[in-house]
């Protein structure tokens, strides 16, 4: 939660944050403590069903993707190129593997890893 939110803190309109790991590893509450740092006092809860939510902050709004379920073939009806050109927002994406066409080259990427005795959490 507290790197979440150091992030969330720093983040600016246009970022794209892609979170990778397994299921279970964190993003999600990685996600929460962004939310909290941008200043977003409602509740953040995993889009894997909806494919997407909406977090607005006086600062930001976060953009929230989860596509563990969708094929990079599938992703032209999500929106995705509204969420990563808004210049008000910021897309936070879970499993992003099947949007990669839509993520800029400048991005940052958070990897989770369960490691012997809790996590490893690599920014890139």
């Amino acid at each position: 939660m507290e790197l979440g939110r150091e992030l969330g803190r720093k983040l600016k309109g246009l970022d794209v944050v892609c979170l990778y790991g397994d299921l279970g590893a964190g993003k999600t509450t990685f996600v929460k403590g962004v939310a909290e740092g941008v200043g977003y006092k409602g509740r953040v809860s995993s889009p894997t069903f909806g494919l997407a939510r909406m977090y607005r902050s006086r600062k930001l709004t976060l953009y929230h993707l989860d596509l563990y379920r969708v094929q990079s073939d599938d992703t032209g009806d999500i929106g995705i190129e509204e969420f990563v050109s808004d210049p008000k927002g910021a897309c936070l994406v879970e499993w992003p593997e099947a949007g990669a066409v839509y993520w800029p080259k400048e991005r940052i990427e958070v990897r989770f890893e369960h490691v012997p005795g809790g996590r490893r959490i690599t920014f890139s």
